[in-house]
C-alpha cells in the first residue's frame, strides 16, 4: 500500500465484501464453563440487538471470568407483526455468543419512554414491576442499561425504568451499575474496554442473527469502525485531555458506578481503562 486512496479503497473493498457473509444460521461459539453459582451480569436491552451492539464488557466476563450472562429483552420492539420474530432472532443470537435470555411480557414492554413515564405513572408502575422482579431474583453483581441521554426514546425510558426498579427495591439492594451508549454519546464515561478481535468478530457475527433489522440496515458492518471510534474518543473523554490514547485497535466506552443506599455512587475517582489482557471481574470487586 502506498497512499491513503489505497486505503480508503480496500476499506470500501471490505464493506462489499461483508454484505456477503451470511446473516445468522452461524454455529454457536466455542462453550465457556460457568459455574453454577458464578456472578451474575444483567443486560437490559431496550432493543433486540443491542446485547449485542454494547456487549463488550459483558462477553468478557462470560469469556475471562466464567460469569454467567443474561440478557433482558425489555422490549422487542415496536412493532406488533415483527415481535415473534425479533424474539426469535435475539434468542438465535444470545445462543450464539451463550447470553442466557429473560423476557419481561408477553411481547415485551410497551411504550417504554420518558414521556410514558410522566404520563401514564400507572401504566409505568406495571412495566417497573417486572424489572424489580428480575433484579431481585438474579441478584445480579453488576447492571449494564442505557445512560440517560442515549438520544432514542425506549433507550432513554429503559434507563429509567432500570433507575426506578432499582428505587424500589430499597435501600438495601446494591449492585454494580455499567451505562451504555449507542444512539448518544456520553459526555462523561469513564471506563474504556478493549474488544480482542475475536470478541469483535463474534458480535458482528452475533448482530446479522437479526436478519430482519440488518438486511434494512446492515448495521453490523460498521461495528469495527464504532469501536474504532470510540479508541479516539476514549483516549481522551477516559484517559484526560490531551493524554495519549491507548493502543487499542477496538474497544466500548462505559459508564461504571455503584448503586448503594439507594443512589448512584462513585466506585473510583477519574477514568479507566481495561486492556483485553486485563481480567475483567477485577473492575466489580
Amino acid at each position: 500500500m502506498t497512499s491513503y486512496l489505497e486505503l480508503v479503497q480496500q476499506a470500501l473493498h471490505l464493506r462489499d465484501a461483508g454484505r456477503k457473509l451470511p446473516l445468522g444460521g452461524l454455529p454457536p461459539c466455542p462453550r465457556v464453563s460457568v459455574l453454577p453459582h458464578a456472578p451474575v451480569a444483567l443486560i437490559f436491552s431496550p432493543h433486540p440487538d443491542d446485547e449485542c451492539i454494547i456487549g463488550g464488557l459483558a462477553l468478557r466476563c462470560l469469556r475471562q471470568s466464567g460469569w454467567r450472562v443474561v440478557n433482558v429483552a425489555v422490549t422487542q420492539g415496536s412493532k406488533k407483526d415483527r415481535q415473534a420474530g425479533r424474539l426469535e432472532e435475539l434468542r438465535h443470537a444470545c445462543h450464539f455468543l451463550q447470553f442466557d435470555l429473560l423476557t419481561t411480557a408477553p411481547g415485551g414492554l410497551e411504550k417504554i419512554n420518558p414521556k410514558t413515564r410522566a404520563a401514564d405513572p400507572a401504566h409505568w408502575a406495571q412495566c417497573v414491576a417486572p424489572i424489580q422482579r428480575l433484579l431481585a431474583e438474579q441478584k445480579p453483581r453488576v447492571i449494564f442499561f442505557p445512560h440517560d441521554l442515549d438520544w432514542n426514546s425506549s433507550h432513554i425510558g429503559t434507563h429509567f425504568l432500570v433507575v426506578d426498579a432499582l428505587k424500589a427495591l430499597g435501600p438495601a439492594f446494591a449492585c454494580h451499575t455499567v451505562e451504555t451508549e449507542f444512539w448518544g454519546q456520553m459526555a462523561d464515561p469513564n471506563l474504556m474496554v478493549e474488544s480482542p478481535a475475536q470478541d469483535v468478530a463474534d458480535l458482528m457475527a452475533a448482530c446479522s442473527f437479526h436478519v430482519g433489522e440488518v438486511q434494512r440496515n446492515p448495521y453490523h458492518l460498521s461495528q469495527t469502525a464504532w469501536m474504532q471510534d470510540n479508541v479516539r474518543r476514549g483516549g481522551e473523554l477516559v484517559g484526560g485531555q490531551g493524554g495519549a490514547a491507548p493502543d487499542f485497535a477496538f474497544a466500548t466506552l462505559y459508564r461504571h458506578r455503584l448503586w448503594q443506599n439507594g443512589a448512584f455512587v462513585a466506585h473510583y475517582q477519574g477514568g479507566r481503562n481495561l486492556p483485553a489482557a486485563a481480567d475483567p471481574a477485577a473492575l466489580f470487586a
